[in-house]
């Protein structure tokens, strides 16, 4: 069977058709009767990159300029205070998907035409705008040698890097543009060499008093269909104690956060959540929410509060009375990644108070969905009201990629800066007024 023709059974087989329209965004979104399929329904944009000189396009008052181009699968961001930005390159690491049979084969055959399953360059970089023109004009490699790295955090003179399988610090000398010293384990992770690790990816932030980190986990699996067992400390973000050595769950039932940040000035902890697949295009919307500690989100019993998965069994009808129901959905398999607050005078300017999210983009919904960078208002400390298209344009007119967003920072000028993992760059985005 060619792949073409396998994706075509997919979407034979798959039941509904997703509308043109994402009913999944806002506070309040429409939640269809769940469809599921045997095979997955795919539909995916095949990774292309962007032609000389193009750049995603900006929102009217705003310009983006290529902050570093050239880089290798760029993912997670983070801005030291000396303005230095340093850039997680990393991929999933080998190992087992979890994922058997047809559906196993038709994912990972369009996941690598999507630009996924590469080696994993496994390290981070060092961007440094000395002359303060918008681009970088040195480059370095900052730290080699890590384990598909991604979330990175800096705590006084300790830099935190979350390695697939383990949180790890390093001594860090401000203007430093190469760390050579080996890192130092501080706790294991969930997703061991040999192991599922479907979720690769953690992330981290630290408390705006630095004495606690927070990691998330994403699940090991799309529904729990691994059993699980295998689900210790996943679906969940972490929270860990890096004198104490010790790491305890501090909320879960969220299938997969990634991007987590704290509200300016506050504790609140926000996380995006990539949802659960294949019970149609418009199910089951990803989203961003406050995370409260002890607080349970659903996964894999349930979905936006006390909506029942069919697929699970055994339920867990208490854990469902339990689940609580997410701040605002994104939009249907949009998989954001990306979450930075507006933190900056001259985006607060434009966009007033909230988050900028880099929304990764779809592989199962048609039409597609995410593959952009939007902004989310924000009302008496809560996401409120339509969200704002910030970068669009990395798909073309045949609905090929020229990009995904990953990451997002706010850049120690104010700007705006965007991982894009499939142009291999980091956009800079300024108002023009």
């Amino acid at each position: 069977m060619t792949l073409r023709s396998c994706i075509a059974l997919a979407c034979v087989l798959a039941t509904g058709a997703a509308s043109a329209q994402d009913p999944g965004v806002g506070p309040s979104p429409s939640l269809p009767t769940p469809q599921h399929a045997l095979i997955p329904h795919v539909d995916i944009a095949p990774a292309v990159h962007w032609p000389d000189s193009a750049t995603p396009t900006p929102a009217p008052g705003l310009a983006v300029v290529p902050f570093a181009t050239g880089l290798d699968h760029p993912r997670w961001l983070h801005v030291l205070p000396n303005g230095d930005v340093l850039v997680a390159e990393s991929n999933g690491p080998p190992g087992k998907s979890g994922i058997r049979g047809l559906k196993g084969w038709v994912l990972k055959k369009v996941m690598a035409k999507a630009g996924a399953g590469v080696p994993s360059p496994d390290r981070i970089v060092l961007l440094r705008d000395a002359d303060g023109d918008g681009r970088a004009e040195t480059r370095s490699d900052f730290l080699t040698g890590l384990h598909s790295p991604f979330g990175m955090a800096l705590v006084g003179d300790t830099l935190y890097i979350a390695d697939t399988d383990a949180l790890l610090r390093v001594h860090y000398t401000n203007g430093a543009t190469r760390i050579d010293a080996t890192p130092e384990r501080v706790v294991d992770l969930p997703g061991a060499t040999g192991k599922f690790n479907h979720h690769w990816t953690k992330s981290l932030v630290a408390s705006p008093d630095g004495t606690r980190l927070y990691v998330g986990v994403g699940s090991n699996s799309n529904a729990g269909e691994n059993g699980m067992a295998v689900e210790a400390s996943r679906a969940a973000i972490l929270e860990i104690d890096p004198t104490a050595r010790t790491s305890t769950v501090y909320a879960d039932g969220l299938r997969n956060p990634v991007g987590l940040a704290f509200a300016p000035g506050t504790s609140t902890l926000f996380a995006v959540v990539n949802e659960r697949d294949e019970l149609g295009g418009d199910l089951v919307p990803d989203y961003l929410t406050h995370v409260e500690r002890g607080g349970f989100y659903g996964w894999p019993y349930s979905y936006w509060g006390a909506h029942v998965d069919p697929r699970v069994s055994p339920q867990d009808p208490e854990r469902v009375a339990a689940a609580r129901v997410p701040d605002y959905g994104l939009g249907n398999h949009v998989a954001p990644l990306g979450l930075a607050f507006g933190t900056s005078d001259a985006l607060r300017t434009v966009f007033g108070d909230g988050a900028f999210v880099g929304l990764h983009g779809s592989w199962n919904r048609t039409p597609l969905s995410g593959y952009r960078v939007v902004f989310v208002p924000f009302v008496d400390g809560r996401p409120s009201g339509a969200p704002r298209e910030v970068l669009g344009g990395f798909l073309d007119a045949q609905g090929d990629a020229r990009g995904r967003p990953v990451g997002v920072a706010i850049a120690r000028d104010g700007a705006l800066l965007v991982a894009d993992d499939v142009g291999n760059a980091v956009w800079r985005v300024m108002p023009t007024r």
